[in-house]
Parts: structure tokens; C-alpha cells; sequence
């Protein structure tokens, strides 16, 4: 949520930030800095209605001591008592109204962040690894785990619906080892705590990352309960810290994070039917971070290699693009797509993003930090990525490591996680 005084004190400045995303936002600004206006002007007005309320209180034992009437001071008291009580409600209700609209408001894009309408216009940043150039006719990751009887979408649909996978024998053994091999790399070499989140967070929870109010259709919620199931790890580890004050010495705090993930993809229909790529549930390994505002820039850029550093070890050729400010994602200040190459599209695909956030969540969420104990305490800065989304890796590892004869070489780091195998096989259990 952006700062109310920001936009008061820089509104062209934050309008032309916002335009930047390829919305006009001007409409719904002047309504926050309307809406704001009256709460103020009104709360000024309770203030001296209070003033006159604590004078005329005084006088009511000095007229009794004086023996002075006091009918008339004391219906003036209960006037006052009235108007208070009515302008607080009002009050109340503007402050709810502008929160909501503020709710509503994208972040700003960061003055680094690439001009542009769409995906389209992202900007390479750097490449890693050559695609691989195959002597056979490679396959699809889905043909491939239907040939080797390792992926079911069929059996899937058939018991929850489309778009969701049985994962079978070697498949399942390959999932968790990949999510396995993530959790101990950014936990021991990277320095992460690991959580083990709940798959389900509340409303509240959900504003706070920002997936409410704008985009419930893009999520499951639980029917005749406050609880949906999460898009992202994201969500219940960023308000592990809601409404708490941290040590500023303690930051920054980095965990990452298991978990299925849940996302109804409202609005994809007919993109990437087939396969892992796009799933209504899948696994994914989540980078959070807490930090000081003077942290947060450098550890966005030591958050983005940790995720690469996973594929580097795989072998899996990508590359980082900088997303232009309109494709930035809704909380976004700033955001690197990693993206691995998939043989069967013959083009990257996104297999995470990393974001910096600044304040924005942390307002919402009101996660701050204190450097010292008699300190003002100050908004956190907030920042996640996936390291990595699992369903895409095991995509990716099935398509760049096939075999003519229809087999998948593990890769070699892997291969501890796989009790010993090396090659996936169509006879292996």
C-alpha cells in the first residue's frame, strides 16, 4: 500500500509512476486525496469540538459552586457529546474508504524499472548456459512422462479435473527430489531458515501480499470459511512477521519455504493446456526476505543468484529479464524473471520471479523494525522469489535431459536425492 502522505505531498510524482504501468490511476488518486481531505478537515473539527467539550466540563463544578444554573452548559455538553459521537463514526468510515481505495493502488515502479506495455517489452539482463542442439527429435515433457508412465493428467482429470497431474514412480521420486535439493541449498549455503508454512492463510493474510482485494478470482477459497488456499509460500511467510516490530539488527531476516501452491489461473484459458507449465496446483520452493530500506536493492540481487545458482547446478540453461513497468506484478517495485529454456516451446520460459516490494507489503502488513529500543520504529522493506518453481524444473530437467531411447539422465546433483539413479527409465518403479 502506498504511503497517504506521499501521494499527498507528491501526486504528480505518483501519477505519472503508476501511468508508467500502462493504467491511468489519476481517477482513483484524486478520490484518496478527496476521500483524505474530509477525514481530515472533519477530524480537526472533532479535535475542537473536543477542546470546547474539556473547557465546558471545567466550568460545570464552578457553576455548581457559584450556584449558577447549569441547564443551558449542560445541553451544550450533550450537543457536543452528539456531534462528537457522529463525527467519529464519519471519520471511521472515511478512513476505512480510503484504506480500501488505497487497496487498490498498484505500487510504483522503480525509476530502474524498464519502460514498456507487456512481457514483450522486458529487458534481457544475462544469459547462462547454451541450449542443448539434439541429433533425435527431442519431445515435449509431456510426451516424454506419458512415455516413461511417469506423469498422468488423465487419471487427474478424472479425479479433480483439468489441470492437475498424477506424478508416478520416478516422477514423484524426481518432484521431491528436486524440492528437496532447493530446501538444503538456500538453507545451508544460501543462509535461509526454513519454514514449513500452512497451505492456507486468511483474508487478512492476503491483503497483506497484496492478492486482496484485486485479484480473488485468481484464488480457492475455502466455502463458509475466512481461509483460501495460498498461490505462493509467499503469503503465510511474509505475515509470519504481521503486526510485529523486529530488531533492525537482526536484519535481514531470509527464510524459504516449501509448498504446494493453489492458483485458479482466471484469465489463461488455452495457454499451455499441456504439461507442468501452468497448473491449477503445483509445487514451489519460496525466498522471503526482511530487510532494512538501505538493505533491500543489494539483497534483491543476492536473492535473484541464489535462484540461479539452483539452475546453474542443475545445468539448465536461462536467463534474467527485467520486467518493464507493465508487466510488473501488482505489489511489485522492481522484478527479475528467471527464465529456463524449454526445448518443446524453443524459448525460456519463466520459472521464477524476484521481487523487491520496498515498503509496500510491509505498510499493509505494519512490519517494522526498531535499531535500537527508544527509536521510531520504521516500515520493514519485503522481498520474495521462487527458488525455485518445482512442476517447471522437473519440465525443464525431463525436456534438456532426454536420451534417443526415450530415457532422462538425472542430473548430477541430483542424483544423491535420487537414491543412486541416474537415468530415468520406462522399467523402473
Amino acid at each position: 500500500m502506498l504511503d497517504i502522505k506521499r501521494i499527498r505531498e507528491n501526486t504528480e510524482e505518483v501519477k505519472a509512476a503508476l501511468k508508467r504501468r500502462g493504467t491511468d490511476y489519476s481517477d482513483k488518486i484524486d478520490e484518496i486525496l478527496a476521500t483524505d481531505e474530509q477525514r481530515r478537515t472533519l477530524a480537526s473539527k472533532i479535535d475542537g469540538l473536543k477542546a470546547e467539550q474539556n473547557t465546558d466540563s471545567k466550568l460545570i463544578p464552578q457553576y455548581k459552586k457559584e450556584g449558577k444554573d447549569t441547564t443551558e452548559l449542560m445541553a451544550r455538553m450533550k450537543q457536543l457529546s452528539d456531534e462528537i459521537k457522529e463525527g467519529a463514526a464519519e471519520v471511521s468510515r472515511l478512513e476505512n474508504l480510503q484504506r480500501d481505495l488505497l487497496l487498490m493502488v498498484p505500487n510504483t515502479p522503480d525509476p530502474s524499472v524498464p519502460d514498456g506495455k507487456s512481457d514483450a517489452d522486458n529487458v534481457e539482463v544475462r544469459r547462462w548456459g547454451t541450449p542443448r542442439e539434439f541429433d533425435f527429435e527431442a519431445k515435449a515433457h509431456w510426451d516424454i512422462g506419458k512415455d516413461l508412465d511417469i506423469l498422468d493428467p488423465e487419471r487427474a482429470a478424472k479425479v479433480t479435473g483439468a489441470r492437475f497431474h498424477f506424478y508416478k514412480g520416478m516422477g514423484a521420486r524426481l518432484e521431491r527430489a528436486i524440492y528437496n535439493f532447493y530446501l538444503d541449498l538456500h538453507s545451508t549455503e544460501h543462509g535461509y531458515t526454513e519454514m514449513m508454512p500452512p497451505f492456507m492463510a486468511n483474508s487478512d493474510s492476503m491483503k497483506g501480499t497484496g492478492q486482496l482485494p484485486k485479484f480473488s478470482e485468481d484464488m480457492f477459497k475455502l466455502e463458509g470459511l475466512d481461509y483460501y488456499l495460498i498461490p505462493t509460500a509467499e503469503v503465510p511467510v511474509t505475515n509470519y512477521h504481521r503486526d510485529e516490530i523486529l530488531d533492525g539488527k537482526t536484519l535481514p531476516k531470509k527464510y524459504c519455504a516449501y509448498s504446494a501452491c493453489f492458483r485458479a489461473e482466471a484469465g489463461s484459458a488455452g495457454r499451455d493446456t499441456r504439461g507442468l507449465i501452468r497448473q491449477h496446483q503445483f509445487n514451489k520452493v519460496e525466498l522471503v526476505k526482511f530487510t532494512r530500506p538501505d538493505q533491500s536493492w543489494d539483497e534483491l540481487e543476492k536473492l535473484t543468484n541464489d535462484a540461479e545458482h539452483a539452475l546453474q547446478l542443475l545445468g539448465l540453461p536461462h536467463r534474467v529479464v527485467a520486467l518493464s513497468a507493465g508487466d510488473l506484478g501488482f505489489s511489485s517495485c522492481k522484478t527479475y524473471d528467471i527464465e529456463v529454456w524449454l526445448p518443446s516451446y524453443g524459448r525460456y520460459a519463466e520459472i521464477s520471479s524476484c521481487s523487491n516490494f520496498v515498503d509496500y507489503q510491509a505498510r499493509r502488513m505494519q512490519v517494522r523494525f526498531k535499531n535500537e529500543t527508544g527509536d521510531k520504529a520504521q516500515l520493514c522493506h519485503t522481498l520474495n522469489g521462487s527458488g525455485l518453481a518445482v512442476g517447471r524444473t522437473t519440465a525443464a530437467i525431463l525436456e534438456n535431459y532426454q536420451n534417443a531411447d526415450g530415457s532422462v539422465t538425472v542430473p548430477e546433483v541430483l542424483v544423491p536425492y535420487m537414491g543412486g539413479v541416474t537415468k530415468i527409465e520406462k522399467s523402473q518403479l
